[in-house]
């Protein structure tokens, strides 16, 4: 395999920048810059061919089987320029027994190697995208291995289970003194709970990664915009006595107590012979029926709006001039405003609470081709109460599924789509 180097941190002016090199020529390679690769770790001068001094840099050296890779590693922590990042990797970039790394391939090797698994690579590229602390601690979990661990629980059961009814099989024409029906079925019942489970907070834990949506909603100069531009702190809406002068929905990224919330300005809602007035007021009751949250802005004595679910807040607006019944706010002031926020993410932290390890759709799918395998299963041991090859084959199609969670089976067509998201050098 290929010996392959990048830059390991971001590009730009900083206090150290790490070029990691990867592969069984890295030790050689780091020999032509420095003369000497330390055993562990040590200070070195660095030159290129020609003698030119370069940089005089940390040296770290990792074993085969002891790096992030898993091959032998050496990281070059350089003086954050720049201009010596760049004569670094142009002296790398001159040995012929190096190319630089593609997007992801230092991670693809860690996976390859199996010093990560595909569950745990996911996580890693959500945890480098992570912006809250709620996505942060989600990420962490992923990686650290909690989905790993708990697919191979299940799996555990599911080759027991298996086990138990390859056996009855294998001595069919001797007298099996145990039932093991019961235990089967016991077995199954655990594992499809627990998938239950984890399949339904897929969706709210993709929310929980791509941040919620909640929809600001209401007639014209009710005060939406001045609602987003006081939560986000800056003029980022036009606000105007104009009824209509919101045409398309606005987007507010902000951290809600640790959740990623975009806010989302749209259209007064009326009736309108402008036909681009009209085209907002259209995608604004599209995306507030896909926000998660629609906050109902009313002036007081405005009559509540009907089919009001449990995903609506109700709000008085304007309060400075009168604040009505309920909760009230003003953009203007502020007032009420603070209170309003906490409901949000009173709400949303409540839906969070469902949230369990799996966090992508791919896991999910999974999940739900591994329960159909044991409904079938179930199905065949209640109504024949006899342990059959299809039975058993059932068992075994849904211990694939639970292993394409992880990678073993069933991963090439979603590699380039994961690691697509990566930047060089990770």
């Amino acid at each position: 395999m290929d010996t392959i180097f990048a830059l390991a941190t971001a590009k730009g002016r900083a206090g150290v920048a790490v070029v990691r090199l990867s592969g069984s020529d890295a030790v050689r390679a780091a020999e032509r810059l420095m003369g000497n690769v330390p055993v562990s770790r040590g200070v070195r001068v660095l030159s290129d061919p020609d003698g030119q001094l370069l940089d005089e840099a940390l040296v770290l050296r990792f074993e085969d089987g002891k790096s992030f890779t898993g091959e032998e590693v050496v990281e070059l922590h350089l003086h954050g320029s720049p201009a010596v990042v760049s004569a670094v990797l142009t002296a790398l970039g001159n040995d012929p027994e190096l190319r630089q790394a593609e997007p992801g391939e230092f991670t693809r090797r860690a996976l390859d190697n199996g010093r990560l698994d595909l569950a745990q690579v996911e996580g890693l590229a959500d945890l480098i995208d992570a912006e809250t602390e709620g996505q942060r601690k989600q990420a962490v979990r992923v990686f650290s291995g909690a989905l790993g661990d708990l697919a191979e629980g299940w799996r555990k059961k599911l080759i027991r289970a298996a086990a138990l009814l390859e056996a009855t099989i294998d001595f069919a024409d001797e007298e099996v003194p145990v039932d093991v029906a019961p235990e089967v079925l016991e077995l199954i019942g655990e594992v499809k709970a627990q998938m239950r489970r984890e399949a339904e907070g897929v969706r709210i834990a993709e929310r929980l990664r791509d941040g919620f949506e909640v929809a600001i909603i209401g007639a014209p100069n009710v005060g939406k915009s001045t609602l987003l531009n006081r939560l986000a702190g800056r003029e980022v809406a036009i606000t105007s006595e104009i009824a209509g002068t919101t045409r398309d929905v606005i987007e507010v990224r902000l951290d809600l107590d640790g959740l990623a919330v975009t806010m989302l300005d749209t259209a007064g809602l009326r009736d309108t012979d402008d036909v681009v007035e009209g085209i907002g007021v259209q995608r604004a009751k599209e995306r507030a029926a896909q926000a998660d949250i629609r906050v109902h802005m009313l002036l007081p004595g405005d009559p509540e709006p009907r089919d009001v679910d449990r995903n609506d807040i109700i709000v008085r607006a304007k309060a400075d001039l009168d604040r009505g019944e309920g909760l009230a706010i003003s953009g203007k002031t502020g007032d009420g405003v603070d209170a309003l926020v906490e409901k949000i993410a009173d709400m949303l932290k409540e839906r969070v609470g469902s949230v369990g390890i799996a966090m992508r759709e791919r896991h999910r799918i999974a999940m739900v081709n591994a329960i159909c395998y044991l409904d079938a299963a179930e199905a065949d041991l209640d109504v024949q109460h006899g342990m059959t090859d299809l039975t058993a084959e059932e068992l075994r199609s849904a211990i694939r599924a639970v292993d394409s969670l992880v990678g073993r089976v069933d991963v090439e067509q979603v590699l380039d789509e994961i690691f697509s998201s990566f930047c060089i050098g990770k």
